[in-house]
């Protein structure tokens, strides 16, 4: 185990981590049961896939997601993705780093993972969800489009999408979360600090909305109150609230930061305390199961 490991080791126990062999390589999976699983009843999962320089154990410590697996009952779950130590990614499309350039295949390990939960804990093959964070909300993108027969509904977080296209085959209901302030992934695409080129926020929602068959123009709303630090705007696309929905959540100002958690570093930017991005998530979620 790592040092950075052992760091954040705490922060997510009780816990284990599970290995599986995946394309050759050795991957592994952070797993929290939450408080009162019973192994006899089909269990909701939620993937969360940490951002690029992280790992499952961060993501658990920086999302802050095991405490509402707690208190929902679900199954949270933070895999690992490749590279050195614990500076990890993803290859979700057109980033990140060594995953792309070695053509992991991620997909195949998230498949794996979920042949291992409901196998070995019951997970629910209707109720799994995914979110991540930054690179992380990428390959929960291309998981909605590459796995939509297996993923009930997903919400990125600083996350767009890595692929010009989608090609689910079937809807997949998503919730997006991001700031306007994000100088990691910027709201209105471009290049990230690290030069690579991102989609932006509208072209994600734009081409789901047309793949789940969605009203192009969306009942709009405000989460925030009045007097809120900071302002915090929904838009909703789709009329029926348990179908195929597309929903973006604006944070004006926010930066690369998890809603509901104080941010780690100032070089991330401001965070939204007035809302939570766990809470919004799992009431998304409970609208949403496959048939």
């Amino acid at each position: 185990m790592s040092v950075t490991r052992l760091l954040f080791a705490w922060c997510v126990l009780p816990g284990k981590t599970r290995s599986l062999k995946v394309g050759g390589l050795k991957r592994s999976y952070l797993i929290h049961l939450p408080e009162g699983y019973d192994s006899r009843t089909p269990t909701p999962v939620v993937v969360a896939m940490h951002g690029a320089t992280m790992n499952g154990p961060m993501m658990a410590w920086f999302s802050g997601l095991s405490k509402k697996a707690d208190e929902a009952g679900f199954i949270a779950v933070y895999p690992d993705g490749t590279g050195t130590f614990s500076s990890l990614n993803w290859n979700a499309g057109t980033c990140c780093g060594s995953a792309v350039e070695k053509n992991i295949d991620d997909v195949g390990f998230i498949n794996a993972i979920l042949d291992d939960l409901i196998q070995t804990f019951n997970a629910d093959p209707r109720r799994i969800y995914i979110t991540g964070m930054s690179n992380g909300g990428m390959m929960a993108y291309r998981m909605a489009s590459e796995m939509s027969d297996r993923i009930a509904a997903i919400a990125p977080v600083s996350g767009t999408m890595g692929t010009r296209t989608c090609n689910p085959n079937r809807p997949v209901p998503i919730l997006h979360v991001h700031g306007t302030d994000d100088k990691f992934m910027p709201f209105a695409g471009g290049r990230s600090p690290s030069g690579k080129l991102l989609y932006s926020v509208d072209h994600s929602i734009q081409a789901w909305v047309k793949a789940n068959g969605c009203d192009e123009t969306p009942h709009r709303d405000v989460l925030s109150k009045v007097d809120d630090d900071m302002r915090v705007t929904r838009a909703i696309y789709g009329t029926n609230p348990h179908g195929p929905e597309v929903v973006l959540v604006v944070i004006e100002g926010g930066g690369h930061t998890w809603p509901g958690k104080k941010s780690p570093s100032r070089n991330l930017g401001r965070s939204a305390l007035n809302i939570s991005a766990n809470d919004l998530m799992w009431e998304f979620f409970q609208k949403h199961q496959l048939k």
